[in-house]
Parts: structure tokens; sequence; C-alpha cells
């Protein structure tokens, strides 16, 4: 299958999602800037849902990266322990919310970096992460974040043959016009959310596996 063939799927996927989820927005639920980040941390592994089940009351104490940098690490692990690696995670976010904190030049000044060098150097925070939060707080689309749900598509509709997360990434950005990158994570999230989710079942019908048919009989392992 030559690149030119991939291109073509990736385009007719993307005019799909782009026309459906017009406007790329999370799920998560903040108020404020490191509230997001934290929601984001809190995600990995975890369904929205139940992060926002969560941060429904977390973040009623804890508003800014202050807020948080200041919490009490076993108090704070109590408060998130219905996510899982709740211990990893409180400790990654008391981390990043003291480096946000801080004042420059080690710290954001209270501000969440808005380019992917400075957020990856934050605890907690990867590739995939990085642009979320980017696209979400500062509508900036400098790279695809793949999650479970793009890795899954992505391997699909034979879009990439990898297993590494960032390598999907760049496999779909070689694929996919840098203007349209902010509709392929939000979108396939949501499809894959609402209309195609993992487990193996009859999707012949759903839009873009007609796109690609031999999704239908595709279904690659989680790991």
């Amino acid at each position: 299958m030559t690149s030119l063939d991939r291109k073509t799927r990736a385009k007719k996927i993307v005019a799909y999602l782009k026309k459906t989820y017009p406007v790329p927005k999370s799920e998560l639920k903040y108020k404020t800037p490191f509230q997001f980040v934290v929601a984001v941390i809190l995600s990995a592994q975890c369904t929205d849902k139940a992060v926002n089940r969560l941060t429904d009351t977390l973040f009623k104490k804890y508003k800014t990266a202050r807020d948080f940098a200041l919490a009490n690490p076993k108090t704070f692990e109590k408060e998130i322990s219905s996510v899982p690696f709740f211990r990893n995670k409180a400790k990654a976010i008391i981390s990043a919310a003291k480096i946000v904190a801080a004042a420059p030049p080690g710290g954001f000044g209270g501000r969440v970096p808005q380019n992917e060098s400075e957020l990856v150097s934050l605890p907690g925070i990867g590739y995939k992460t990085a642009h979320v939060i980017l696209g979400e707080l500062y509508d900036a689309w400098e790279g695809i974040a793949t999650d479970t749900h793009v890795k899954r598509f992505a391997r699909r509709f034979e879009l990439s043959q990898h297993s590494d997360l960032k390598k999907i990434s760049k496999d779909l950005e070689a694929l996919v016009p840098k203007e349209d990158w902010k509709y392929v994570n939000n979108g396939l999230v949501l499809y894959g959310r609402y209309v195609c989710p993992a487990r193996p079942h009859e999707c012949s019908a759903h839009p873009l596996t007609k796109l690609w048919p031999k999704a239908a009989r595709t279904w690659p392992k989680s790991n």
C-alpha cells in the first residue's frame, strides 16, 4: 500500500470528522487552565466521565497552580483515589503545580506553558498530553495527540502500523495537512466513544468503516 493510498484515505476520514465534529472541544470539565492540566493527567487510563465526577468536588477546593502546589500529598492522594494510579498522578500533579506556580526563571509564574517543549518538561506531561493542552487552552495545533481511540482507528484504517503513541502521531501528521490536525484527536475520540467503541461489534454500516470496509474485520489489541 502506497503513501498516496493512505493520504487519500486519511483525507476522506478527516473530511468526515471535520464535518461531524467541527469545533474541537474536550469533554473534561474545568474552569481554570491549570485545572484542565490536572484533568488531563487524571484521565490517563481513565474515562472522562470518571474524571469529571472526581473533579466536580476536587476543583471546588483547588483552582490555581498554587492551590495544587500547596496540597498535602497524602490528603491529595486520598482525594483522587477513585482514579487508577492515583499515587503517581498525585505526585506528578503537585510537582507540576510547584513548577508552574514558581516565578521565572525556574517556573512559569502561574501560567500554563504555551509550547510543547515547556509542557513536556513538567512531570506527568508527555507528547500526547502536551498537544491536548495546547489545543484546548490556546487553540494551538502543533501536533496530533494519540490516545487509545486514535491509536485504535489509526491501526484499523491502516494509517499506521506502530504501537508507540508518538510514532503514530508522527505517521498521522505526515498524512494529514497541518491545518486539519485539530480535527483528528477530538473527532476520533468522540467517534470512538459514541459511534464505534473498542469492543468487537458489527460496524460495517458506520460512516468511517464505509470509507474503508476492511476495518469492519480489523480489531487491534489494546496493547
